[in-house]
């Protein structure tokens, strides 16, 4: 599989940690690199902002997607490749995961939750099979990895999570892990 359009799911925040900045600045610095498109949100504020910039300025395409609701609490980015202004969240997602061929999700609040486990119920329901990343920055995501191994525990899963989602604690493992995927 070749993995040319990544969708990054992270907050419109920087959070407390300047390891998440610097973590979405190294991904989408690789993904240029890499010659992998970012489909994200449209913000230009928080690590959306930063992860878009970098990909940006290291001469990558990046297509945001924002709902119309969005427009001005995000401050939606003027200077991507392409901005697609739609109605609603709904269909915001629905944009974002049909044009990714895999998603890396980022340190983020509710909106990065809902996004992540959506996409992992999808996968679950086998509406898409698409690979799922956590960037585990700072050990972020500890706690939601330990609560996906309890919900395992106790029955409440279909299938293994770490089937559907992989979790890596830098930038680089993550994107070796998609280079090493697609041969």
């Amino acid at each position: 599989m070749q993995y040319k359009k990544i969708a990054v799911f992270c907050g419109s925040k920087n959070g407390n940690n300047s390891i998440f900045v610097e973590h979405a600045r190294q991904l989408g610095k690789l993904m240029a690199a890499k010659n992998m498109d970012l489909v994200y949100g449209g913000g230009n504020v928080g690590i959306m902002g930063a992860v878009a910039n970098a990909v940006l300025d290291n001469g990558g395409k990046v297509t945001g997607i924002i709902p119309k609701v969005l427009v001005e609490q995000e401050r939606q980015h003027l200077g991507l490749t392409e901005l697609k202004v739609v109605d609603d969240m709904h269909t915001r997602k629905k944009m974002i995961y049909e044009m990714c061929d895999a998603a890396i999700v980022l340190p983020g609040g509710n909106g990065t939750m809902d996004e992540l486990f959506e996409m992992l119920t999808w996968n679950n329901l086998r509406i898409h099979n698409k690979k799922i990343i956590l960037l585990n920055s700072a050990g972020y995501y500890y706690a939601l990895i330990v609560h996906l191994q309890n919900m395992q525990h106790h029955g409440f899963l279909y299938e293994n999570w770490d089937s559907s989602l992989r979790h890596f604690a830098t930038p680089t493992e993550v994107i070796a892990f998609l280079d090493e995927d697609k041969n």
